[in-house]
């Protein structure tokens, strides 16, 4: 009897993974669109490794019970072509609040696979895993931490023996990055005082920027794209999406109707089968953000000379949740926003670029009707 039940339960287990592997999965787009050709693999094979990083000239914040460090330890997943021909263009991912390295995997194994070197950290203090517990603040060090990273690449591309030397191109560095890693993103990129200026490109999904006023993007003239969608629950649209193609000359806004927060993240694919996405990623963030809630921290990103707007911590997940689209639908829309974004840039050949472009800007809206792009006319060609 007792091996009877057991059988049943491993059935249904069985079933049950089956179900969710092959079931509520959207249908492929039509072979001869445009968007089918953009979303196709690239000729690479891709390989992944881990390697944890040690940056010994800065310290860890204590948080809560945790004492803090005098290191920030960075655990790194990077994604390459295997095996690597030439100089590739590299992009840094930063991972959202409470998340973790691989959030973003469907984005990096896209982009290896057409010939781009992919990095992702788990931040010490904003990751599911940190110590004390995810501490929203912290993302104020987490531009240096980025280029911590760029440094040891750079360093890997001039050290003979290295697997990445002379294979990583300094002039196509990108920044990319969801939510909090969003903000991340335009920190290294922006920041008056502190970016970098070894980044050519960035986007952020669904990133905060309500904290930066004009002064912030004035003096950097930098390729931005920001991903939104108006129907985001954790990071209001008009506050830091909207008015984007008005403060960031030059900025393309990408509007993707009825998307989660939670959905651009790889783990949404996991709650496909919710009605949205977000009920579970609320919860979560909005109980863990509680610790900060009454704290005015925007101030430790920089000041108001810089273009930082000293506010409280915005409530977030306070309007009722309607249906969202598939997660998977949702990655596969981001990855082609994504990587037209920076062809559009990276490309090697001129007719590249504008085809990039053309998708971006021309074949992608035109055949999704979730999507809108926004330029201002008068910095198409900044």
């Amino acid at each position: 009897m007792v091996k009877k039940i057991l059988l049943s339960l491993l059935t249904l287990v069985i079933l049950a993974g089956l179900m969710l592997r092959y079931s509520a999965v959207p249908d492929d787009f039509p072979a001869d669109s445009a968007s089918a050709k953009w979303l196709e693999r690239g000729a690479a094979d891709v390989d992944y490794f881990d390697v944890t990083l040690t940056d010994k000239t800065r310290s860890t914040q204590a948080n809560g019970e945790f004492k803090g460090r005098d290191f920030r330890r960075l655990k790194t997943r990077i994604w390459h072509p295997s095996p690597m021909h030439g100089r590739a263009p590299l992009i840094i991912y930063s991972h959202g609040f409470m998340s973790m390295r691989t959030e973003g995997s469907y984005l990096a194994e896209h982009l290896a696979s057409h010939g781009y070197i992919v990095a992702a950290m788990d931040y010490p203090l904003t990751s599911y895993s940190a110590p004390g517990g995810p501490l929203a603040k912290d993302v104020a060090h987490q531009s240096d931490d980025i280029r911590f990273l760029l440094d040891q690449f750079l360093s890997w591309n001039d050290e003979p023996g290295h697997q990445f030397y002379q294979h990583i191109d300094d002039n196509r560095i990108g920044v990319a990055g969801l939510s909090l890693g969003g903000m991340t993103s335009t920190l290294a990129a922006f920041h008056p005082r502190k970016r970098d200026p070894r980044i050519a490109a960035a986007v952020s999904i669904a990133g905060p920027s309500v904290i930066f006023d004009d002064t912030f993007f004035r003096d950097t003239s930098l390729p931005f794209m920001m991903i939104a969608s108006p129907s985001d629950p954790m990071v209001d649209y008009q506050a830091n999406a909207a008015t984007i193609p008005e403060r960031v000359p030059g900025a393309v806004l990408v509007i993707m109707a009825d998307a989660s927060h939670t959905g651009f993240a790889s783990l949404g694919a996991l709650f496909r089968w919710a009605s949205n996405p977000d009920a579970i990623g609320c919860a979560h963030v909005v109980d863990k953000l509680e610790k900060t809630a009454e704290e005015r921290w925007a101030k430790e990103i920089g000041s108001a000379l810089d273009g930082i707007v000293d506010m409280a911590q915005p409530e977030l997940c306070r309007s009722e949740l309607g249906p969202a689209m598939n997660p998977i639908l949702q990655h596969r829309l981001t990855t082609l926003a994504v990587f037209s974004f920076f062809e559009s840039h990276f490309a090697l050949g001129v007719a590249d670029k504008s085809a990039a472009k053309r998708f971006l800007h021309d074949q992608f809206p035109s055949e999704h009707p979730q999507i809108t792009v926004r330029q201002q006319e008068a910095s198409q060609n900044l």
